[in-house]
């Protein structure tokens, strides 16, 4: 495939899917379901349909299994998974060698939104918690909400978000033209969680800007 046949906007490695990620992920999923604690590879491309053959490469290449696949109108998503995380790297390994590309190519994380809502009123929780899909927000709690471009960023920032504190996974949408990520829990764990999301996004960026770190190696 040319190098310049389409745009790589997110290749991102995620060491350890947390429980609650990988929950999230299962209960709209449509392929094989990640276990807790799986290792990750998700890449985002431009034109959407190009992700298939993203797909045969790390499926042909390796032991990884299909998690998810989205395909809009411009952007192609794709997760694949397996709790062994050198079959992961070289899923994306083999990706870039078919594709003559590295992965700091890929597109720089704009952040858009980044805010903390403390003390939210019970109306306002109300309406968090019918975009949930189990958890809720109560009264009280804080709320984080970010937003990002391009939206596969986002998983990551999520998942170490998780790592990091005792929150809540309310929402998450890691595809289309932004993606949106929003936790709850209290205050002081809502910072820490806020914190590490933001934290990964800034060492992607750094490392993307100096070329020098591997996700991969």
């Amino acid at each position: 495939m040319a190098e310049h046949s389409f745009e790589l906007r997110t290749l991102t490695f995620i060491d350890s899917l947390q429980p609650q990620l990988a929950q999230y992920i299962a209960k709209d999923n449509r392929v094989y379901d990640p276990a807790e604690y799986d290792s990750a590879l998700l890449i985002e491309i431009a034109p959407a349909m190009e992700i298939h053959t993203m797909i045969d490469i790390a499926l042909k290449s390796t032991r990884a299994r299909l998690g998810s696949v989205v395909t809009e109108r411009v952007f192609g998503l794709m997760m694949v998974h397996h709790k062994d995380q050198g079959e992961i790297k070289e899923a994306g390994n083999a990706v870039l060698r078919e594709t003559g590309l590295d992965e700091n190519q890929r597109s720089e994380v704009n952040i858009l939104t980044q805010k903390t809502i403390r003390s939210i009123e019970q109306d306002h929780a109300i309406m968090f918690t019918g975009l949930a899909k189990g958890n809720m927000v109560l009264a009280g709690e804080s709320v984080f909400i970010l937003e990002a471009t391009p939206a596969a960023y986002l998983m990551i920032a999520c998942n170490e978000a998780l790592k990091a504190a005792e929150v809540k996974l309310i929402d998450l949408k890691p595809f289309g033209a932004t993606g949106r990520l929003i936790l709850s829990g209290t205050e002081s764990e809502i910072d820490s969680a806020a914190d590490s999301a933001i934290r990964i996004l800034t060492q992607l960026n750094d490392m993307r800007a100096s070329g020098s770190g591997k996700q991969l190696a």
